[in-house]
């Protein structure tokens, strides 16, 4: 029986701000490939690189197991994977040339490598998965198990041969997406996980994955390695592992990494009926859309499942630039959301992008305006970041330089020509932090002197914390005064 060991290139150490937070999720991706290829009767092992300390931490496990397969196969269900950092470009470098030195074959996975083919064929990768990896790896794995002959005949694959780089023909998406196995969740140390968690948050948070694609087109997001369809798990496989993963490991939060959460017609009223009939008391968190939540009874059957926070894709306070992204979506859409999210007892979290071309003083000026209407319960900042594959990248590719990649999710680096300092945007996101969390923090206070039966532990740490904020919104907002023309932000 041939061994493969499974890996993959997110180090937790190597992205500072995550690391803080210390709230890790399963490499998801990674134990759904490796569940596939147990079920075709392969020795399988994970080196689960969340917690190393470094990447030769796998050279233990190479010469104990002794694969004749390395499998580095990253989780493309995580939007940290997808963005392809360079500290884990380079751990994933080492962990090839570790492998390589043994004699053993490598096959990659993963957002970057399919960016970035020929730089991991070049450190002494074999092969590179493009696509949605599950079928792509089985078959490739049967075939090298029996014959050294180059598999040209194995559609989504690139890899080197003596006339250079070949491209198979790209590979169909699965549509029948609960013929797959369960993820192999008794590889993961799942005590690990669970001890980080409850130290940082009083609860266990598991990952879990209820469609693979994304059928809409913002021009700037990572090309879905699922491509642009939409294939959906049925609500009753997500109730069982659910329910699994509950009486196994006492998860009590859920976090649905789904591109978009509940696009399929009936979908979340299905899963909520399922819900309430297992009696099951869950909480979970969703990704989604502000035009898909307005339709129907879609905020009440999330209400009805166990969802209390969704994170939209808001991107802008301005409809011009929602315009130029491609987003597809209104303003007014995203307050209506955000609206109705609240009146059913569900956090609304705002995802916004500065940066984006032809975005001036007055837009980043409706964005702070949004904010300051709608008072979401959490906003994550991010500055446009060119991907390959996506029409913003096209855009801007001329004027990217040796640098296209951020080291850590924390660096916020622009990477295409702004008449603007190039750490400007970092310095706004520290801005736009401080002065949403005071103002969150004020509202708190105001709230439990009018309402003591409202005072929680996060109000009043959130109150404690005012006068900070206060000092942090007032020292940035001098440094952007000094550092752009837009002398009022």
């Amino acid at each position: 029986m041939k061994k493969v060991l499974f890996t993959h290139s997110y180090f937790l150490r190597f992205d500072p701000k995550q690391w803080k937070m210390q709230q890790p999720y399963l490499p998801l991706g990674t134990i759904s490939a490796a569940a596939y290829l147990r079920n075709k009767n392969y020795q399988i092992e994970l080196f689960d690189t969340m917690f190393a300390h470094s990447a030769d931490e796998i050279i233990p496990e190479l010469e104990k197991f002794q694969p004749e397969f390395l499998v580095i196969y990253d989780d493309g269900f995580n939007y940290l994977t997808k963005m392809c950092l360079t500290n884990m470009r380079e751990a994933a470098f080492e962990m090839i040339r570790f492998a390589q030195a043994r004699k053993i074959k490598v096959i990659v996975n993963s957002s970057d490598s399919t960016d970035h083919a020929e730089k991991y064929l070049s450190v002494g990768a074999d092969f590179i998965i493009v696509g949605e990896g599950e079928e792509t790896l089985g078959e490739l794995i049967d075939h090298l198990s029996n014959s050294d002959d180059a598999p040209i005949e194995i559609p989504g694959l690139q890899y080197k041969s003596t006339d250079g780089l070949v491209k198979t023909p790209k590979r169909n998406v699965l549509k029948a997406i609960d013929e797959l196995p369960t993820p192999a969740w008794d590889l993961i140390n799942m005590q690990e996980y669970k001890d980080r968690w409850m130290a940082s948050s009083g609860y266990f948070s598991l990952n879990l994955s209820t469609t693979r694609g994304c059928p809409f087109h913002c021009n700037w997001c990572a090309k879905p390695i699922y491509g642009n369809r939409y294939n959906v798990h049925s609500p009753q496989r997500i109730v069982n592992e659910i329910k699994f993963l509950q009486e196994n490991f006492d998860a009590s939060h859920f976090w649905m990494t789904d591109d978009i959460f509940g696009l399929k017609p009936g979908w979340t009223k299905e899963f909520a009926d399922l819900i309430e009939a297992a009696h099951l008391k869950i909480k979970f968190k969703i990704q989604s859309r502000a035009d898909l939540l307005t339709n129907d009874n879609t905020i009440s059957d999330l209400a009805r499942a166990g969802c209390d926070i969704v994170w939209m894709g808001a991107e802008s306070g301005s409809q011009k630039v929602l315009d130029e992204m491609d987003k597809g979506i209104k303003v007014e859409q995203i307050y209506e959301a955000s609206n109705g999210l609240k009146k059913a007892g569900i956090k609304p979290a705002l995802f916004l992008q500065f940066g984006y071309p032809g975005e001036n003083k007055n837009d980043v000026q409706l964005t702070l305006k949004m904010l300051s209407d709608l008072k979401p319960d959490d906003i994550g900042i991010s500055v446009s970041y060119p991907l390959p594959g996506t029409v913003f990248y096209e855009r801007v590719k001329d004027q990217l330089g040796v640098k296209s990649n951020w080291k850590d999710s924390d660096e916020l680096a622009l990477m295409f020509n702004k008449d603007l300092p190039k750490d400007y945007y970092k310095v706004l996101q520290r801005y736009v932090h401080r002065s949403f969390r005071m103002k969150q923090g004020k509202d708190g206070f105001i709230e439990m002197l009018q309402s003591p039966s409202t005072i929680t532990k996060a109000k009043l740490r959130g109150s404690l914390l005012v006068p900070v904020h206060a000092l942090y919104k007032i020292f940035n907002g001098f440094k952007l005064s000094s550092m752009d023309k837009y002398r009022t932000l």
